[in-house]
């Protein structure tokens, strides 16, 4: 095979997953999943492209120098795209020392791995190497009522999951700067879609929306976030990796703001309409308030105007497309559902019992 092969970790995630699809199935390259299968990743996310020859399944922890520089010297990238991370706001307040782990100090194992592998490549071969470091918008901190995160934006994390990306975001760009490890970041906004765990708002709510279950909202709903369509975001991050400019900083987000409470009561529309069955409509019945979570940021929106400019991008569903595929997909993959639930989550609302 004579495709560029690229190294993917968290490739088994919700958004790493809908690269690897896009990368192996649209852009025919070869690429090395590097993941270590924690609750949220599952080899089902990548369909028929888990057995595609250019697809390289390796289940390791990105902490793990031993691990990461062994994938380096047996698979020689061509880049590296890293969105291996512990994601969840809620689990971070339960539990912040996972985040620590895995956001920092495996994003540091990985940049110092890259950084010794760089070092022996060709001058050709360092001119065409690459590292992505995909990272979110929830390390600028809580925007008044108007204006938009850019990349020029002070980091003012509020969680420790915010904190952990904006630790792994600083040792990126420091690797660009120190050592010339060609190294480029993307902040982005929320992401919604198909086979995304269903601790995250969106999948939580259409899941119980069709089970007629409570639809639990942090504090008074009012909390704002811009949402992007996963294959949005992933077609964002392969225009980033193909033509970005090393040490450079791009923001990638939807133009879309909606409060939690909008973006339930759209779930909920869209559930009525494709379940006329179901005898708990209307689900938006089943909304509920509950005491809001600790450092909650009100809210985020990103200025996506630098990618549009210099690289071309923008997204292609709006908010109401892309829900509206979003229920019809969890509708019909109730299986994926099953089968991605470990015993340890119910479906409820984490981050509250330490409050």
């Amino acid at each position: 095979m004579n495709e560029p092969t690229i190294l993917v970790t968290g490739g088994a995630g919700f958004i790493g997953s809908c690269f690897v699809r896009l990368a192996v199935g649209e852009h025919s390259h070869r690429v090395v999943n590097l993941d270590n299968l924690t609750y949220a990743g599952n080899l089902e996310s990548l369909g028929p492209i888990a057995r595609d020859l250019r697809h390289c399944f390796v289940r390791g922890d990105i902490a793990d120098p031993a691990a990461v520089g062994k994938v380096f010297a047996e698979h020689r990238p061509a880049a590296v795209v890293h969105f291996a991370a512990e994601s969840h706001v809620d689990r971070s307040i339960d539990a912040p020392a996972a985040f620590v782990r895995t956001n920092v100090t495996g994003t540091f194992t990985l940049l110092e791995a890259a950084r010794h592998y760089f070092s022996g490549l060709s001058t050709a071969e360092k001119d065409a190497f690459r590292f992505l470091h995909v990272s979110t918008d929830e390390v600028y901190g809580s925007l008044g009522s108007k204006g938009a995160f850019g990349e020029a934006s002070a980091y003012d994390p509020s969680s420790p999951y915010a904190a952990s990306k904006a630790a792994a975001d600083h040792f990126a760009r420091a690797y660009f700067r120190t050592y010339g490890l060609p190294v480029l970041v993307t902040n982005c906004s929320n992401n919604y879609g198909p086979r995304q765990f269903p601790e995250k708002l969106i999948p939580l709510m259409i899941l119980n929306a069709l089970e007629g279950k409570p639809l639990p909202i942090y504090g008074d709903g009012g909390n704002v976030r811009d949402w992007l369509y996963v294959e949005d975001h992933c077609r964002a991050l392969w225009r980033v990796l193909e033509a970005g400019r090393p040490g450079e900083t791009y923001n990638i987000g939807g133009n879309c703001e909606r409060t939690n409470l909008e973006v339930v009561q759209t779930i909920c529309r869209v559930v009525d309409e494709l379940r006329p069955d179901l005898p708990h409509r209307p689900c938006s019945s089943l909304i509920s308030f509950v005491k809001d979570r600790p450092g909650h940021d009100r809210r985020y929106a990103i200025d996506a105007g630098k990618i549009r400019r210099e690289l071309g991008w923008s997204p292609r569903l709006d908010f109401a497309e892309g829900i509206r595929l979003t229920v019809e997909w969890y509708l019909e993959n109730r299986t994926w559902v099953q089968r991605v639930c470990s015993g340890e989550y119910r479906r409820e609302r984490l981050g509250l019992a330490t409050a």
